[in-house]
């Protein structure tokens, strides 16, 4: 499978594990997960996805560095990124002492007085370095800030993080007073 295609398909399982599984004909379950044959049967059904397979799906799932999706046994889940109405629970990690968050600067004053919020999602998503961070935020529009939240402090403060990968991590919501403005 070619990259253009694999990221064609990453975006469908990111909407059918992510998003709207219930487009899919899948239900996950509160770790998020899903058997594998439903989830391909559920995307067999789109004229487009009609010929994928299981190998394909597997593809993806490791093609990418940014670890979105996990397999385990027969069972398939997105490990972060979550805007169904059912809350993924996650075990409570420790965090590296700094963790980013890349945005628009529209953003910037309301996250400095109110603090950043998962909004639409489930958590809120941190990166463990600036390039990741600046990443993100571009998506969001060209006029980028740049938060620094200072884990280190916020932990012993009760504020709980949550491991989404090898750059993202996660949390319910940040208070202001753990973030700070460093670019914009």
């Amino acid at each position: 499978m070619d990259a253009k295609h694999a990221k064609q398909l990453s975006k469908e399982l990111s909407r059918a594990l992510r998003h709207t599984p219930d487009l899919y004909g899948v239900k996950l379950d509160r770790e998020g997960w899903v058997p594998v044959n439903s989830l391909l049967a559920g995307m067999q059904r789109l004229p487009r996805w009609r010929h994928i397979t299981q190998a394909d799906i597997e593809q993806v799932v490791s093609f990418f560095n940014k670890q979105r999706y996990e397999i385990a046994g027969n069972q398939i889940r997105a490990l972060y990124g979550h805007s169904v109405p059912i809350r993924i629970e996650k075990d409570s990690a420790t965090p590296p002492p700094i963790l980013f968050h890349g945005t628009s600067q529209y953003y910037a004053q309301s996250i400095l007085q109110s603090g950043l919020q998962p909004m639409g999602r489930q958590y809120v998503h941190l990166s463990e370095d600036i390039e990741t961070a600046t990443n993100v935020g571009l998506r969001k529009g060209k006029d980028l800030a740049i938060f620094r939240i200072d884990t280190a402090k916020a932990t012993t403060e009760d504020i709980r993080f949550y491991y989404g990968n090898d750059t993202t991590w996660l949390a319910d919501s940040i208070p202001p007073q753990f973030i700070s403005l460093i670019s914009r």
